[in-house]
């Protein structure tokens, strides 16, 4: 008897995709937005203290129409002068955790409040690629110990 191969068409060789989004926390419990101060107290929640003075890293609070936070999402960590966020790992996630609203933050080591050329062009590229996608950055955060800045409070959003 004659063995029969199955040849696969080229098409479904690829990956699947898969659109999921799972919680375990009650929509009243989730922390609510309403100012800078309020993300800053969230950020310095999921934040490792140990690392804030060591080790740039960058995170994203992602909101719901309600300003309530769905989720964080831990986009890089670098090294003590900087890291390296990719605004379309930013925005996979935000559509993933269903965003309508999304707050960018980032620490400096250094203590620095000042936001660097870097930092705003950042801003305004992810700003920009959110809006085509119907979610708004409502602020980016300079994180410290002590203190932060807000891009939104200063105008620059």
């Amino acid at each position: 008897m004659e063995q029969i191969t199955m040849i696969q068409p080229e098409w479904s060789k690829v990956a699947e995709v898969e659109l999921v989004y799972k919680t375990k926390v009650k929509a009243s419990e989730r922390p609510m937005i309403k100012t800078s101060k309020d993300c800053y107290q969230t950020f310095l929640k999921v934040w490792d203290e140990n690392k804030m003075e060591m080790q740039e890293e960058f995170k994203v609070l992602l909101i719901n129409r309600a300003n309530r936070v769905t989720g964080v999402y831990e986009a890089s960590a670098g090294g003590i002068t900087g890291t390296v966020a990719d605004p379309r790992l930013i925005l996979a996630a935000a559509i993933k955790g269903l965003a309508v609203g999304i707050v960018l933050a980032h620490n400096h080591p250094s203590g620095n409040l000042k936001p660097s050329m870097a930092d705003e062009q950042l801003t305004a590229k992810i700003k920009t690629a959110a809006s085509y996608h119907d979610i708004r950055v409502l602020d980016h955060i300079i994180v410290t110990t002590d203190a932060y800045y807000s891009f939104a409070d200063e105008g620059l959003l």
